[in-house]
């Protein structure tokens, strides 16, 4: 077992990729913390992998505290972080608004670097020589036309992820990501009804065409991505320090 005796804090871990990261790490021996907004949905992922529920909005400072210090009180300490929480966002140039902004980028990147920073003084103070995995996108290697704000906000990770991880590896501390590509999952039907407004598309269509996209033949899943979280997590990645790594079936490549 690679995380045996650690222990891991997940936000957005209610369900989807951050719930499929939770099971891979309860079954690499590591006990989790399942963050999230949504307290019951929480509780209900972690009945299902065998891990503790932390209530989680990481869009405020009191609640990123809160669930910090409810995760060292019940587990102890934080050996691993994955800042896996956001919120997607589309509109043309013309239609974004002010508050949309604000709301991704408090979402997207506040709440990463926020998290990131508590529990990285949590690690820094226990002297622990700790894992933080930061979740960016493909969407932060490129603009898209409909999708400026979110794109904009997963750059900014993948930037915040290169000068935290300069700043933290003085401190023993590895901070990575990971830039997925297209994932299947429930956020898609919102996804591909806002195409189907904007780009004239039938529901349904534009998730078919991305799919085929991929060079791998399809969209990625939640579980395409656990192997390298459980690497980025792992005694194996110790020298790994300030990257980000793209899961996409060859979408990207950099």
């Amino acid at each position: 077992m690679r995380l045996k005796g650690k222990t891991a804090l997940i936000t957005g871990a209610g369900r989807g990729i951050g719930l499929a990261f939770a099971e891979a790490y309860v079954a690499e021996g590591a006990v989790v913390a399942l963050a999230d907004i949504d307290l019951s949905r929480a509780q209900s992922a972690a009945a299902q992998v065998g891990g503790i529920a932390v209530q989680m909005d990481v869009g405020c400072q009191e609640s990123i505290v809160s669930a910090v210090d409810e995760t060292t009180r019940q587990l102890g300490q934080i050996d691993i972080l994955i800042n896996n929480a956001a919120i997607f966002s589309a509109a043309p140039i013309n239609e974004i608004t002010r508050d949309d902004f604000q709301r991704v980028f408090d979402i997207n990147v506040a709440g990463t670097l926020f998290t990131l920073q508590a529990v990285a003084a949590h690690m820094k103070a226990r002297g622990i020589k700790g894992r933080i995995i930061n979740m960016a996108s493909q969407a932060g290697r490129r603009g898209e036309s409909l999708v400026a704000v979110y794109c904009a906000s997963k750059a900014a990770v993948i930037s915040l992820t290169q000068s935290a991880g300069l700043n933290l590896i003085a401190h023993g501390i590895n901070v990575n990501a990971i830039a997925p590509g297209v994932v299947d999952g429930d956020h898609w039907d919102g996804v591909d009804a806002f195409f189907a407004k904007y780009e004239s598309k039938a529901p349904g269509q534009k998730k078919r065409e991305v799919g085929d996209a991929v060079p791998y033949g399809r969209m990625g899943t939640a579980k395409d991505l656990t192997g390298m979280a459980v690497f980025l997590a792992s005694d194996e990645a110790e020298y790994v320090v300030a990257q980000t790594y793209n899961v996409d079936g060859g979408n990207w490549m950099s």
